[in-house]
């Protein structure tokens, strides 16, 4: 039962994400002034990259506070300026979950020795 709950947030997740990417290259060729992801697009990869660190250094700032609610909110705006990145670099999301499949049961010690050779 537990385990069909988890596939089941597994796919709902991924819906969500897979929509979220979708939506994000839509907005790709819209007008700056009235959309958020287009004005990061037409400020440049430099600006979205410095944005997914922004992010990033926010989800962690909130952990290391101890409030879930925050983390779940900045992990939300991280995920979202990833996936302005991802399309910005020409990434597919499929990309980035066959590299996850790939890794799936191998240590991350192992996975990163790997990338090592």
């Amino acid at each position: 039962m537990a385990e069909d709950k988890a596939a089941t947030a597994a796919a709902i997740s991924a819906e969500v994400l897979d929509r979220l990417y979708t939506t994000v290259q839509a907005r790709k060729g819209a007008d700056p002034e009235t959309s958020y992801t287009a004005k990061l697009f037409h400020r440049g990869t430099a600006k979205i990259a410095q944005k997914v660190g922004e992010e990033a250094v926010e989800t962690v700032i909130e952990a290391v506070r101890g409030d879930k609610a925050a983390v779940a909110s900045e992990s939300a705006d991280l995920l979202y300026h990833l996936m302005v990145l991802w399309a910005d670099a020409g990434l597919e999301p499929a990309e980035v979950w066959e590299k996850l499949a790939q890794r799936e049961g191998t240590s991350g010690i192992a996975e990163k020795n790997a990338r090592k050779s």
